[in-house]
């Protein structure tokens, strides 16, 4: 059996950190892909994918990604469900990141990260701010990874 999840596109927003009670930082965000083929009318269409990304992964996506970025997830498909508020049952597809991979350079034209820090996310899960790294790693790690326009993609 296999399940294995690659994508490349665009984040609809900046990325949502939290941690769990333990401390495990996890992650989240949707990712904008576009369609391989054109529909009847002769549109893209594009589809919004739920991406959650865990551990240290998960706070250098949040100190580094923001909306519009360019990027490639490589990871699982997973359906969860659970019980809301109103107390009906809801399903939840989404992909669970092995690797998030940064494929453009941050809007701002500099490989620093953002001034203001990710915005945690209320819920049942404990918010914190995210830690800031020691010094010498301020600087975006996957800024010079790869220089790639839209035009350079083969699809």
């Amino acid at each position: 059996m296999m399940n294995r999840i690659v994508l490349i596109g665009r984040l609809t927003q900046d990325p949502e950190l939290r941690y769990t009670n333990s401390g495990t930082a996890v992650a989240s965000f949707t990712l904008a892909v576009d369609r391989a083929r054109p529909n009847a009318a002769g549109e893209r269409e594009t589809d919004f994918v739920n991406v959650v990304v865990w551990q240290k992964q998960a706070e250098t996506v949040a100190q580094y990604l923001q909306k519009g970025r360019l990027a490639a997830v490589d990871g699982r498909l997973q359906i969860r469900s659970y019980e809301n508020r109103e107390g009906h049952k809801v399903r939840v597809a989404e992909v669970v990141a092995e690797s998030v991979r940064f494929l453009d350079k941050a809007n701002n034209g500099t490989s620093s990260p953002s001034a203001t820090p990710p915005r945690p996310v209320t819920g049942s899960i404990p918010v914190q701010p995210a830690p800031r790294g020691p010094a010498g790693y301020e600087d975006d790690p996957f800024a010079d990874d790869m220089d790639l326009s839209d035009d350079d993609l083969p699809f």
